[in-house]
């Protein structure tokens, strides 16, 4: 997903999106480790988007600290 459709995100969702990646992560790096899957290339594009959410997360948590 793109930075600029994670931006319209609300926490909450923002929040449910790391859920939801960490666990399409989890899945992925068990199915490599036992063979049944060529997903490197999924998993790569996987941590990026897991990325870009905390970082945006974190950019919310603070501008609101910062009260802007």
């Amino acid at each position: 997903m793109k930075a600029s459709k994670m931006r319209e995100l609300s926490d909450a969702e923002l929040e449910n999106q790391i859920r939801d990646i960490a666990q399409q992560t989890w899945k992925i790096r068990f199915q490599v480790a036992t063979g049944q899957t060529e997903g490197v290339k999924k998993l790569r594009s996987l941590r990026r988007d897991l990325a870009r959410a905390k970082t945006l997360l974190r950019e919310k948590e603070l501008e609101q600290a910062h009260g802007k």
